[in-house]
């Protein structure tokens, strides 16, 4: 059977990400198991809702002393966060050379302490910040309630096929 060149499978995803680089800053992190594959899987399942051309991206493991210092330097706001978004704002890669998307950095002790306080899953809440990270960089923000409440559902449809529950949802609730 021939297939025409240049169409599209229905089974590949809209997006797609080409690389993965994955830098553990902090030895907090190897307490956890498979910390790397949650990554790929969260930011590779967000990748194939969202229209993002291919692209590569970097994540950074940290810690809150590193994070605090890229967010009072980047962001104005000396304080430790989860996540913080980098994006590239390349237009496009060369012809065959996938554009950096941007970076993505985590930290482990805000990371920990959220899920505790939570009562979700460490893995769950990685997968979340992942996901809200990866959105940063493929054009989502929550400046404004409208665009806030936008990216929250697509956040969450997004955790549902990856099987976490929604954040977003009081403790309890159904």
């Amino acid at each position: 059977m021939k297939r025409n060149r240049g169409a599209r499978s229905p089974a590949q995803p809209r997006g797609e990400v080409a690389a993965i680089d994955i830098v553990v800053a902090s030895t907090l992190w190897t307490e956890q198991r498979s910390v790397k594959a949650l990554l790929r899987r969260a930011i590779r399942e967000a990748a194939s809702v969202t229209s993002t051309a291919l692209g590569e991206i970097a994540i950074v493991l940290t810690d809150d002393t590193a994070i605090r210092t890229l967010n009072r330097d980047w962001r104005g706001k000396d304080a430790a966060t989860n996540v913080l978004s980098f994006p590239a704002g390349e237009p496009r890669g060369s012809r065959g050379i996938p554009r950096f998307l941007g970076d993505i950095v985590i930290a482990y002790e805000t990371t920990e302490r959220e899920a505790h306080a939570e009562h979700k899953p460490f893995a769950d809440h990685l997968m979340h910040l992942a996901v809200h990270g990866f959105l940063h960089l493929a054009g989502y923000d929550h400046a404004a309630d409208d665009q806030a409440a936008a990216m929250e559902r697509l956040e969450a449809a997004i955790l549902d096929r990856l099987g976490v529950r929604n954040p977003y949802l009081a403790h309890g609730a159904a």
